[in-house]
């Protein structure tokens, strides 16, 4: 990956041209990337880009890269989402989520929030890049949301434990941003305040779809009943409990 980066050339290229020859300018940018690799530095935030369901969203320093087990949270609301319905993204970071969603609901209306001014930047920047029409907001989880009758609230919210940090891989404890990860102490003190705010939005019957880290089902299961029903649980390919999805009770 690093080598197509440097060479401005897909991988495919070096199968079909073993004996390529790489220039002195080509050598030196490998080289510079070899070394910011080697300090641990993500190979995404390195060529600046990462694949979301299909798609080549613009990644730095400002947001979290976007994994490919969050594409289940896609995967989940499409479904769901007759109509034209009022989504909120809580925490969009690049804006893969929302841009994602505005981009196969295209009658659907789709805000975006994050209480970072630069990550809502970067979202922006690919909501314009790709195509896709969606609104852009700052402010605490859903602060910014004064609406009642939203349909669908979903979010990958932080939710690591910060007493976990030295358990993390460099590549995340070292570059990817602290405030996108970590959800205090235990890792539920974000979604224990989201919860409560997506109920006050979603109208009655709204559905949240929030993902949560492994071994944090249960916690959150409990926490989630006080404002919500048809709890369920959504899993990724490995078996392990990477989403909640709920609707708000009547």
């Amino acid at each position: 990956m690093l080598l197509a980066h440097a060479t401005h050339r897909r991988r495919e290229y070096f199968f079909a041209h073993p004996e390529q020859q790489l220039t002195d300018i080509e050598w030196l940018h490998y080289g510079r990337y070899l070394h910011q690799r080697l300090q641990g530095r993500p190979t995404q935030y390195i060529t600046g880009r990462q694949e979301f369901y299909g798609r080549e969203f613009k990644v730095d320093a400002r947001a979290l890269i976007p994994r490919p087990e969050t594409e289940h949270l896609i995967e989940a609301v499409l479904p769901r989402a007759a109509g034209a319905p009022l989504i909120v993204d809580v925490g969009c970071g690049s804006g893969a989520i929302a841009v994602t969603l505005a981009l196969e609901l295209p009658q659907a209306r789709v805000i975006a929030s994050d209480i970072s001014w630069a990550a809502l930047q970067l979202a922006r920047e690919n909501a314009a890049a790709l195509g896709a029409n969606a609104a852009f907001v700052a402010g605490d989880l859903l602060a910014a949301v004064k609406a009642v009758s939203v349909d669908i609230v979903v979010s990958n919210p932080p939710y690591v434990a910060a007493e976990s940090r030295a358990e993390l891989a460099t590549e995340v404890r070292d570059w990817e941003p602290s405030l996108a990860l970590f959800g205090g102490a235990d890792g539920f003190e974000i979604t224990a305040r989201l919860l409560p705010d997506a109920a006050r939005v979603l109208r009655p019957g709204g559905l949240l779809v929030m993902e949560m880290g492994a071994g944090q089902w249960a916690a959150h299961e409990q926490k989630a009943a006080a404002y919500f029903t048809d709890i369920e649980p959504l899993f990724d390919l490995a078996g392990i409990h990477r989403a909640l999805m709920a609707r708000r009770k009547s």
